[in-house]
């Protein structure tokens, strides 16, 4: 007979390896990142670009993109007219925003990254997608899911970060800090708004960066209760993108957030980065 706290253990690791799962579905998707083909910078001289039709520049915080005979490019499933001289138009576009452009087999990302705006295809055939084996992880811990509390900053703090591109950098509003215990040592960690309502983005390296998890940085999404209580299950913390391509300009940790702490939980180096560690 099973105990109880075995029985919350197998429930534990099968919650884990479904998250996992859908996690891993949702990266290999065919338009994800592992599509992107290219990155290209847009700069006020009308270019071809490797991968997209058409000639772009932006001027004015607006892409321009000019087509010719027999190119066509859609958006949300309708086929866009072009105004004189084959020329199509779009923005402003918000800082870490973007719209998804169509032609043929490709998604085409068109977005503002540091202030620059930045064109990057998306092909279901490029290789990396199609070579994809899967990440690898730590085998599940229920010791690396710890209680931790969520402090606000008395006024939101913008928080300039630097990127996995050379150069860029990325500022956030940091609404607060999570504080947390781990290995007998009182930790806290700079909290991001994060992409869903409600949630905040953890960046952060630690003791295994660089050996047995990806160098540069790793996220883990939380939900703060109301009462500031927060759950943090490092089990389920995650390369970004630029753990897996150079096309990506996934922003760094704050230095704050480089912890003194071995975090042996959740995803790994990638298969694909594992001979550049």
């Amino acid at each position: 007979m099973s105990t109880h706290a075995e029985t919350a253990l197998e429930t534990f690791d099968e919650d884990w390896q479904e998250w996992h799962d859908a996690h891993e579905r949702h990266r290999a998707h065919p338009h994800g990142f592992l599509a992107v083909t290219h990155l290209h910078w847009l700069g006020n001289e009308a270019t071809p670009l490797e991968g997209v039709p058409g000639s772009w520049r932006v001027e004015d915080d607006v892409v321009r993109v000019v087509l010719k005979p027999g190119d066509s490019l859609q958006q949300d499933g309708v086929e866009l007219k072009t105004g004189r001289a084959g020329q199509l138009e779009f923005g402003p576009i918000e800082e870490r925003g973007g719209i998804n452009l169509v032609s043929g087999d490709t998604v085409i990302e068109v977005a503002k990254r540091g202030g620059e705006y930045i064109v990057r295809p998306r092909n279901p055939s490029n290789a990396l997608l199609k070579e994809y084996q899967g990440t690898p992880a730590y085998t599940p811990n229920a010791a690396f899911a710890l209680a931790g509390t969520f402090v606000k900053f008395e006024a939101p703090r913008p928080t300039t970060v630097g990127a996995a591109v050379e150069g860029l950098q990325h500022v956030y509003e940091a609404p607060g800090e999570i504080r947390f215990k781990l290995a007998g040592e009182e930790l806290a960690l700079t909290a991001f708004n994060g992409h869903a309502p409600g949630s905040l983005s953890l960046l952060f390296t630690d003791q295994t960066s660089g050996k047995t998890t990806y160098a540069a940085n790793r996220s883990l999404s939380v939900v703060p209760a109301s009462d500031g209580s927060v759950q943090l299950d490092f089990n389920r913390a995650v390369n970004l993108p630029c753990a897996y391509t150079d096309l990506a300009t996934c922003p760094l940790p704050p230095a704050e957030n480089r912890l003194s702490v071995a975090i042996e939980a959740g995803e790994k180096i990638p298969y694909e980065r594992q001979d550049q560690q």
